[in-house]
């Protein structure tokens, strides 16, 4: 372990071009589909969109760059027979969204972290580049190019005395298409499942096999608390068209009770007042984690609990970095550090359900 307390360590230099490299679990191997072949009568490109997934041994096989007298987040250097090329990105391309939000507008280094974020996989939306500059020359809002929602929903739903307050639909004789009725002001409801929507997956497991039969049965051995991932009709046909698997890596997390914290630290006379060591995460591989909060230190006071895992330092995923490196990130900047942390309930939950 190591107690961080008065260290100067200088802040790394940044550049205008940036690599990142991954190590997700191996996906699927669809292609992407464009959204359309056409272009409108300016001769302007639609956005396409790209589900990219590698093995361990793998990167996404491109740089995300930030050039000087262009506009953008620009796809450069794809990789020869990479995850990239085989999916269809194409040198100059802009990166217009990352799983489901808009990052056009964002400063380039949060974009490679939400991309580092994502984790085992990443859905890119992305337009080429003769058409971003026209549409920024016309002035265009180029958010207005994309689906308002194109992420599923993760909902953890509680039993109470009237059931999960959702009744499960499917056309005879099919197997793996359920789609669900909320009831109002019920368990389901008050969890965020929208009405109508398509079941995707039971507790981290997907439902594509399952008879009807056997999903009653696997709700009924959940006990009071279930996981769904859900989609609702126009996100179900979105993925659906393009050939695309939806994913719980991919989900709209906002409603689950299990939430990260992000600490804002000032060092003190006494430093921050805690300690850092690496064990074995719940979900396999090495993690950091808190440990030895001093009463009434920095670390108390911002929040910190013995047991905490560190997932980014100053708004930078730490993953694949090692003991020192995080505690060189951490020291970087002399009297104060940003932490996103998770409890170890919650860290077991989201590796439960494959994020």
């Amino acid at each position: 372990g190591a107690r961080l307390s008065c260290t100067n360590v200088a802040s790394p230099a940044l550049y205008h071009f940036r690599k990142f490299e991954f190590n997700p679990k191996v996906g699927i191997d669809n292609p992407a589909l464009t959204l359309t072949e056409d272009t409108d009568g300016e001769g302007m490109g639609e956005p396409r969109f790209y589900l990219l997934t590698k093995d361990n041994m793998e990167t996404f096989g491109f740089c995300l760059h930030e050039e000087l007298g262009c506009q953008g987040h620009v796809i450069r250097q794809i990789e020869l027979g990479g995850v990239a090329q085989r999916r269809g990105l194409q040198d100059g391309d802009r990166l217009l969204q990352v799983n489901g939000h808009f990052v056009d507008h964002m400063d380039h280094l949060r974009v490679v972290q939400k991309i580092k974020a994502s984790g085992n996989q990443v859905l890119l939306a992305v337009l080429d580049g003769d058409s971003y500059e026209a549409a920024k020359a016309l002035g265009r809002d180029l958010s207005q190019l994309l689906p308002d929602d194109i992420r599923p929903r993760l909902c953890h739903v509680t039993r109470d005395k009237s059931g999960f307050g959702f009744s499960v639909s499917c056309p005879e004789g099919t197997k793996g298409t359920f789609q669900l009725s909320v009831l109002q002001d019920g368990p389901a409801d008050r969890a965020g499942v929208p009405p109508g929507s398509w079941l995707l997956e039971l507790n981290g497991d997907s439902v594509k096999s399952y008879s009807h039969t056997q999903l009653t049965k696997k709700l009924k051995q959940s006990g009071n608390k279930v996981t769904l991932l859900v989609a609702s009709s126009a996100v179900e046909e979105f993925y659906r068209l393009r050939g695309l698997r939806v994913t719980a890596a991919l989900a709209d997390t906002s409603w689950l009770p299990f939430k990260v914290r992000e600490l804002h630290l000032v060092k003190g006379p006494a430093g921050y007042g805690f300690l850092l060591k690496e064990d074995d995460c719940s979900s396999g591989g090495v993690g950091q984690f808190l440990w030895e909060v001093d009463a009434g230190l920095p670390a108390e006071q911002a929040g910190m609990k013995e047991g905490d895992r560190v997932l980014a330092v100053n708004g930078e995923s730490i993953e694949g970095l090692d003991h020192e490196q995080t505690v060189r990130r951490i020291r970087a900047h002399e009297e104060q550090v940003t932490l996103l942390v998770i409890d170890p309930a919650g860290d077991a939950f989201y590796h439960s359900v494959g994020v």
